[in-house]
């Protein structure tokens, strides 16, 4: 009698192939078919470090404070822009003129320890062309008269009050000494025979300006006027050729 037919399972090649040995898990020793001293390493889990972060509380309360310091500043410059430009626009402020309309000299001389002596009277004529503010001419002021840098004399103006619209005519005594005199008598001279005679006033006067009723701080007005005149012969008619003057007011 014929042996029986065998049938073997057929093997299909694009079948994925299944391990027939069982898995290992890690930390556990091989089969039997393995080194049984070969061992995988422990498991280990790695935790991310984290680092803290500084309070934010101190620096938050900084910039708030700083950006309210900030704020107020600027508030306070807009304020302070605001009245000032209505006050310009309610008063029309202006600057006052003043002119140098006569120099007379009572002595220039030279005495025996070669200082030269000189005693000027000096007109002047201040001009208040506002119609809403006031002039107050306080203490403190200094009128100088100087020949090419040299100092020749001084004095001050008087105090006084100048009101709206106002024109005031001051007459003022100049009196000085230089000393070691010698050689600037001498250029005085030969400059007069040009019949041009360069001079150069300088005022510093504190002043504070009336609005209404209401007085302001005091300020500092300064004045520059280059003269020319034809001569300083003393007790004698002096002409004044050329005036300029250059005004300025400093807080």
């Amino acid at each position: 009698m014929a042996d029986p037919q065998r049938i073997h399972p057929a093997h299909d090649p694009e079948a994925p192939h299944t391990p027939t040995a069982p898995l290992v898990p890690r930390g556990a020793s091989k089969s039997d078919r393995s080194d049984p001293t070969e061992q995988y390493p422990p498991f280990q889990r790695t935790i991310p470090v984290m680092h803290s972060k500084p309070p934010k509380k101190k620096r938050s309360c900084l910039c708030k404070c700083f950006c309210w310091t900030i704020s107020l500043l600027l508030l306070l410059i807009v304020i302070i822009a605001i009245v000032v430009a209505i006050l310009f626009l309610v008063f029309k402020p202006k600057l006052p003129k003043y002119s140098i309309d006569g120099l007379r000299i009572t002595q220039l001389s030279l005495g025996s320890d070669d200082s030269l002596s000189a005693t000027f009277d000096v007109n002047i004529t201040a001009r208040n062309p506002n119609t809403k503010i006031g002039i107050y001419y306080e203490g403190g002021s200094s009128i100088t008269v100087f020949y090419t840098g040299t100092q020749l004399c001084e004095g001050s103006l008087p105090k006084f009050y100048q009101g709206h619209k106002n024109t005031t005519v001051l007459t003022v005594e100049l009196t000085g000494q230089t000393q070691n005199a010698t050689g600037l008598l001498t250029t005085l001279q030969e400059q007069r025979e040009t019949g041009s005679i360069p001079l150069t006033l300088k005022v510093k006067q504190p002043v504070r300006i009336k609005l209404g009723k209401l007085k302001l701080m005091k300020m500092k007005f300064r004045a520059t006027c280059n003269l020319v005149v034809d001569n300083l012969d003393a007790n004698n008619t002096i002409s004044i050729k050329s005036s300029s003057c250059k005004f300025r007011l400093k807080l």
